[in-house]
């Protein structure tokens, strides 16, 4: 898959993200996904917060995870967010999270861009404009 655009930040996994044998609870990787992905957004130029005041919404209508090795707390995560595709009403993320150089989880995310009335409509020239190496792809 080609790569459109793409960033690392750091995560410390937090003591109520565990199950009481100090696992990262599944549900806690779909945060880290979202977090990864309205960074990336945030450092093209534009916030979730300025889509949502637009009446923009991007809802997540996949999402695929493979779990290879747990996450523990306290440690010190990786998470590189990538941005695949960018079609005219979807994108596509891709995720790899490690601790160190080990590889912990891979994912992948389809969002729809959604307007105020609820319905599907063409990604803003807002997220084009932010990465300049984009081109839609149907």
């Amino acid at each position: 898959m080609p790569v459109i655009d793409q960033q690392q930040i750091e995560i410390r996994v937090r003591y109520d993200e565990c199950d009481p044998m100090g696992v990262v609870h599944h549900g806690a990787y779909l945060t880290w996904f979202e977090i990864g992905r309205t960074e990336l957004i945030r450092r093209g130029g534009t916030s979730y917060r300025q889509l949502e005041e637009m009446g923009i919404s991007l809802a997540v209508i996949e999402i695929r995870v493979n779990y290879k090795a747990p996450a523990r707390y306290d440690d010190l995560l990786e998470l590189t967010t990538t941005l695949e595709e960018v079609g005219r009403v979807k994108i596509r993320h891709s995720y790899e999270l490690k601790r160190d150089d080990q590889l912990l989880t891979t994912a992948t995310t389809t969002l729809a861009c959604i307007g105020a009335d609820g319905r599907p409509m063409a990604v803003p020239p807002q997220l084009i404009d932010a990465v300049p190496t984009v081109e839609h792809q149907d």
